[in-house]
Parts: C-alpha cells; structure tokens; sequence
C-alpha cells in the first residue's frame, strides 16, 4: 500500500504451580507500563483503529495519510522497557506476514507477548513460550488467532507433496480440520482446536484459567477488512 509504519501509526490513533498463575502483580502500572483494565476491550478497541486505518490506505492508496489530532497513545518507558516487561496479553498466531499482532492491534513495544507459527499450531515449543507469557509475566489474557487465507491450513487440505519438515509441520493442522474442504470453516476449527490443546497439554494454563487468573478467547483475522472477529 506505499504507506510507512509511523504514518500509519499517526492515523491511528503443585505449590510452584500455584505461585506461578497468581495474579498480575497490581505495581505494572505504578512502575510506567501501560496496564489497560479490560485486556480483551483494549485489544479489540486497538484492532477497531487499524482495521479503520487499513480502510482509509485502501480508499486513499498512494497517498500518505495523516489526522490532525492523532488519538492519545500509552508507550512504555524505553528505560522501563531495558530491565523489565508487562504484556498484558500473549497471543498464539501465524507467521505469515501479514498477520503482525503489534499492527494488528494497534499496539506500542511491551505490550503483548507473541508466538508465532505456521498455521499457530500448539506446538511443544508453542505452549512453553505461553507457559511463560501466563506464569512468568502473567499476562491475564490469551488470544489464538487464525487468519484467512492461511497457507499452512491450506497445505494442510492439499495433497500435494511436501518437504518432510513441512509434511510435520502440517500434520497437527490436518488433524485438527478434520477434512474440511472449505477454507474459513477449516481457518476457525484450526484456531479452535489449538486453544484446546493448549488447555489439554498444559496444567499451568488450565490451572491459570480454572482460577480466572487467565482469559482465553479464540479470533479470526481478516486480510481484507483488517477485522480480527472472536470465534470462541
């Protein structure tokens, strides 16, 4: 769309267990650090800018685009940001490069914690990096995100020979479409059963959420519209 990051941004707007998944600690916000009081509002608010952003760069492609009075933005401290952190939400997406959490939703450096990987599969690997977003930085908010036009899901409906580490990489997403043949539906079921496995996997994140120190919600990115819809 010929339209730099900052104009962009311009417009818009056992007991070690239990010790683990205990509350936020309440000083985040004391210490500087941007701590909204509705993760999943400030998410989806943040997700509401861009998408009206990615709009006005569709109508006005070519164009910089520019607002007089930009609205008011929390940024961590840099110096804050140099010895510590407090993302307020871990969020399990894909690698493609069009799905970059921080755009999508409109957010500045040390906000959210992300993993990212093709198809935004459960991996071992996956769950222990949100095991540490959960227990470690204690975000209270998990979001899965699929996206459309998801290349892995759709490898994954294919049957088209793949590379072994490809052929691996894919094989959870197989499973978790279930045949499907239609793209969205096979996008959402993938989403679905990944924020179920994290749950089925992991006692750290089953605990956090059985004790509501964690909120896990399921969304769908829509390329087009910029528009992240929550599905679970």
């Amino acid at each position: 769309m010929g339209i730099q990051r900052r104009h962009f941004l311009q417009q818009t707007g056992g007991l070690a267990l239990t010790a683990l998944i205990q509350a936020r600690p309440v000083d985040a916000a004391e210490e500087g650090f941007c701590v909204p009081d509705d993760p999943l509002q400030a998410l989806m608010a943040g997700n509401r800018r861009f998408a009206n952003a990615w709009r006005r760069a569709e109508q006005n492609e070519g164009t910089t685009l520019r607002t007089a009075d930009p609205d008011p933005r929390c940024f961590n401290s840099p110096n804050a940001l140099a010895t510590s952190q407090h993302p307020w939400a871990t969020v399990l997406t894909c690698s493609d490069s069009r799905v970059a959490p921080s755009w999508v939703f409109d957010t500045t450096p040390g906000e959210l914690f992300v993993i990212r990987n093709a198809g935004n599969s459960a991996f071992t690997e996956a769950i222990a990096s949100i095991e540490y977003g959960v227990s470690v930085l204690k975000t209270p908010l998990l979001m899965v995100m699929g996206h459309s036009g998801c290349g892995a899901v759709t490898a994954a409906m294919d049957g088209n020979p793949l590379t072994p580490s490809l052929d691996r990489l894919i094989q959870p997403i197989r499973k978790n479409i279930n045949g499907s043949s239609n793209l969205e539906e096979a996008v959402k079921r993938n989403a679905l059963a990944s924020a179920s496995t994290l749950i089925q996997c992991s006692t750290v994140l089953a605990d956090a959420k059985a004790s509501g120190a964690l909120k896990l919600v399921v969304g769908c990115y829509q390329l087009n519209s910029g528009v992240v819809t929550l599905i679970e």
